[in-house]
């Protein structure tokens, strides 16, 4: 209006401005110079949730969160000496404390009146909260911040179930959701174990079932095919699976959203969440479920991974002390063998029959007591082995055939061995001994009968847990072959099945075992440079899985195979070494007894320093072993260097060193305890050996 024109009738301009500032939509406080409210409109009680009447006087300091008062009245002291325009937006955005305590995200304008000459400054005050992008960044801030509040549960935490029972509440509380819970799949991958839940859902105790089959036309069996998250808004228009009857009802779930647990790209299990209410949840739900997922997924993987170094370390240690045991062992029972033997032949006790029958119960003892030992060798993966090509396939219809006339007729065996499956790079005697332990165990566990199913196939490509264990460099070219004998007994207990591959741990009621059959074949499978893996559950059977390596394309591994050459020629001349001054006297007994000529040495030091004035021999027989001295195959190298003729046999109660041949040098090993026949083949073995 132009200052000649009329004011319109009836106007007012004080009561013009005053409905002007009444019914502005933004907050509008009339601030003085000291910071004291002097007028407030209703949008600014509305906002602070004050009367205007209770903003009116007020100190300005008030509407300020307690922890920037101090900044905000020097902020004003400083504003006020040099008063100046600011508009809405172009400043950061603040916090305004309501009268309830509550805060309030803003946007503030000021316009100061001084050059109007009045001491006020209005400040327009806009509530910010309800824009959609201070929505969506308030949003993800509160999902980071849960996020957050779960890592540090996974970092300070060593108990997975910590983690696992966590994760469904701050899903269900996060999301504004009645229900939300945590699959695994079951190591067959046919079942989804719920292993946490919140809300009237899985795993509460109205529930019958914690497990649910994993079908790609079922929610959770969906995901897990596809590997994808699932948005359902509205669980009674799917078409993409059928309402499963067993879960969704009893949540009175309308709409769901599931993403999959992923371990190095495998997935692992799903977390999801119901409504009872149609919902189509939004990108960032779904990220905060994704990064959730992620997070307990590592979490897990993690504790699967130490708990599986834990449980290696602790089998490596046992390993040792039975591997030492073992070695001490044998040299014991070679010295009792060797003594029953030669009082056998000993013409007091010729002819007494009771003596001959007590002397025979004494060698069956011994006998058994090396076959003890043979076990603890297994296990501790200090046996000596002879690998070849084995044909795992006739190898698995032999041992069923042989299953079928031995066992319990109830007891069905299956075999599924196709024509394609290559050979494995095993002992041939050992595999197959392995494969009757797990037999015999998957017998006594169907006591009213059942199935064991043997199976075999190539391993293309090793799963990632099997991999690093192997480590990277030990990985065959050539590929793997899988063998798996699965039961459907009793199945194990998390306990049980942790401890299955420890010696001597057994669940047969006493006298039925020694507990020494799994921990065999594992030792045995370690030893072959391959992967044995446990799967089990009460009521559910038992999956055993042996990787063995196949062997290398170069050409066909066998072992070597050579006929006893006969008995040792007499006058044979022996070389005989051995620390255990016991052990020596036994072995020189016997070698008389064949007709050789012995000269004897506790230490290797000792044996080549005669060397100078005793005659040249034609075979040397050491231990491997020979205490802290030089070891035997150390001995054998630096005799042959000066007598290359010299024929040489290695006695070992273990050694980790002639496994493979790998310290051997191509020599004969036999091992302890033996017997005189067994030593009289060994010699003629190696006096005879085509290689010398």
């Amino acid at each position: 209006m132009n200052d000649d024109e009329e004011p319109p009738i009836g106007f007012e301009e004080g009561a013009v401005y005053r409905s002007l500032f009444a019914a502005y939509p933004d907050a509008l406080l009339l601030v003085d110079s000291h910071g004291v409210i002097a007028l407030a409109n209703p949008a600014a009680a509305s906002l602070l949730g004050y009367t205007t009447a209770e903003l009116t006087g007020l100190a300005v300091e008030a509407l300020v969160p307690e922890g920037v008062r101090s900044r905000h009245a020097d902020y004003r002291g400083a504003y006020a000496r040099e008063p100046r325009a600011r508009a809405m937006g172009t400043h950061t955005e603040l916090v305004a404390r309501r009268r309830d305590g509550t805060e309030v995200m803003v946007e503030i304008a000021l316009s100061p009146l001084r050059d109007l000459g009045l001491p006020y400054v209005v400040a327009a005050v806009r509530g910010i909260a309800d824009y959609p992008r201070v929505r969506q960044a308030l949003q993800r801030a509160r999902y980071n911040d849960f996020v957050a509040q779960v890592g540090h549960l996974a970092v300070d935490t060593r108990n997975p179930h910590d983690l696992l029972g966590r994760v469904p509440s701050v899903v269900a509380e996060a999301l504004g959701v009645e229900s939300a819970a945590v699959f695994l799949l079951e190591p067959d991958r046919q079942w989804l174990r719920v292993a946490s839940a919140f809300g009237p859902g899985p795993g509460a105790d109205d529930i019958s079932t914690p497990r649910y089959a994993n079908r790609p036309d079922t929610l959770i069996g969906w995901v897990v095919a596809r590997s994808t998250p699932l948005i359902a808004p509205d669980l009674t228009r799917e078409s993409r699976f059928d309402r499963p009857d067993q879960l969704l009802p009893l949540l009175g779930a309308r709409s769901a959203l599931g993403v999959p647990l992923n371990d190095k790209g495998s997935i692992i299990g799903v977390l999801a969440a119901w409504s009872t209410h149609p919902r189509d949840f939004a990108d960032a739900e779904v990220r905060f479920m994704e990064a959730l997922s992620a997070l307990l997924a590592t979490s897990l993987q993690r504790t699967q991974a130490e708990a599986q170094l834990s449980h290696a370390q602790r089998l490596e240690a046992v390993g040792q002390l039975t591997g030492g045991i073992a070695h001490d062992f044998n040299n014991l029972l070679t010295v009792i063998q060797g003594n029953l033997q030669v009082l056998e032949d000993h013409p007091a006790f010729a002819a007494d029959a009771a003596a001959q029958q007590m002397l025979a119960t004494a060698t069956r003892a011994s006998r058994r007591g090396a076959e003890l030992t043979g076990k603890l060798l297994a296990f501790s993966r200090r046996q000596v082995l002879s690998p070849s090509r084995v044909d795992v396939g006739a190898l698995l219809h032999s041992l069923a055939d042989m299953l079928r006339r031995t066992l319990d007729q109830r007891i069905h065996i299956d075999v599924d061995a196709p024509a394609s499956c290559p050979p494995c790079l095993a002992d041939a005697g050992q595999l197959e001994s392995a494969l009757l332990n797990i037999a015999i165990n998957s017998r006594d566990a169907m006591s009213d009968g059942g199935t064991i199913s043997f199976a075999c196939r190539p391993c293309a490509e090793l799963p990632s847990d099997v991999e690093a264990e192997l480590g990277a460099g030990a990985v065959a070219p050539d590929g793997y072959v899988s063998i798996e004998i699965t039961d459907t007994g009793d199945g194990m207990s998390n306990d049980v099945r942790e401890r299955a591959f420890e010696p001597f741990f057994t669940t047969k009621e006493s006298g039925r075992g020694t507990g020494l059959g799994l921990s065999t074949v594992y030792g045995f499978v370690r030893q072959s440079k391959g992967a044995i893996r446990l799967r089990s559950a009460p009521g559910a059977g038992t999956t055993v899985t042996i990787i063995l390596r196949c062997p290398s394309s170069d050409g066909p591994a066998h072992a070597r195979d050579r006929d006893d050459a006969g008995l040792a020629p007499a006058g044979l001349k022996v070389l005989l070494v051995e620390d255990e001054p016991e052990v020596r006297s036994v072995v020189r007994r016997h070698l008389e007894w064949l007709g050789c000529v012995v000269d004897e040495f506790g230490s290797g030091e000792l044996a080549l320093g005669s060397l100078a004035t005793t005659a040249g021999h034609d075979l040397l027989v050491t231990d491997v072993v020979l205490g802290p001295g030089m070891r035997g195959t150390e001995l054998a190298r630096k005799l042959l260097a000066r007598f290359p003729a010299t024929a040489v046999l290695l006695m070992s109660g273990y050694s980790a060193e002639t496994i493979e041949g790998r310290d051997t040098l191509g020599h004969e090993v036999l091992l302890k305890p033996f017997d005189r026949a067994e030593l009289a083949r060994a010699v003629a073995r190696s006096i005879g050996a085509p290689d010398r």
